[in-house]
């Protein structure tokens, strides 16, 4: 028990460290914007990004967020698969807890898809199809996420080894769980759209 759990830890560890790097901070703050936390949602993610920076920018978090959790997985799975979910793990819980921004981060969704791409391509291809369709739709980032995680997570149990099947479970109630205010306001028609601005 004691030496599955050191396994485990040190892939989680690192996991953490990589996807609590911030991305779509750096990026704006490099590109001289300034603090992404205080425009707009105040998400440090690429539908934030985009409000303040631009396509540009909001495409290099999106994929830098995703392949955080992508590297992650990669790097362990050369221990094993237990190794590569527990660093999958670690790189969701790190972008949405960074240690180096008081634990406040963003909220997943993009860090998800790269640790999905990893553990089980024909997940990843689920969720990324399903957002493309639902944010073509309807022209919500925060739907298209919350909706796609769900669809990806389901289709785990059938296209993945149970351990990423329990992984995704847990980590579409966490995204869902960061979503809450978008959540409401998905239900009470105040929500923003891909490409809107919002006022800070």
């Amino acid at each position: 028990m004691v030496s599955t759990v050191i396994l485990l830890l040190g892939p989680f560890l690192l996991g953490y460290l990589l996807g609590s790097i911030p991305f779509g901070l750096v990026l704006t703050r490099a590109a001289g914007l300034g603090d992404i936390r205080k425009v707009g949602s105040g998400n440090i993610g690429a539908t934030n990004v985009l409000r303040a920076g631009g396509k540009g920018l909001a495409a290099a978090t999106l994929l830098l967020d995703a392949a955080k959790g992508w590297v992650a997985v990669m790097i362990a799975h050369y221990i094993g698969l237990e190794p590569a979910v527990a660093a999958g793990a670690g790189a969701v819980l790190g972008h949405v807890f960074p240690v180096w921004l008081g634990f406040k981060g963003g909220k997943g969704g993009a860090t998800v898809l790269g640790v999905f791409l990893g553990l089980s391509w024909p997940v990843a291809a689920v969720g990324a199809v399903m957002w493309l369709l639902i944010a073509a739709i309807f022209r919500y980032s925060s739907l298209a996420t919350l909706l796609a995680t769900a669809f990806a997570a389901a289709s785990a149990w059938w296209l993945a080894p149970r351990p990423v099947a329990m992984l995704a479970a847990m980590l579409v109630l966490l995204v869902w769980a960061k979503h809450h205010e978008n959540i409401r306001r998905l239900l009470a028609g105040s929500e923003s759209r891909i490409g809107q601005k919002k006022s800070a």
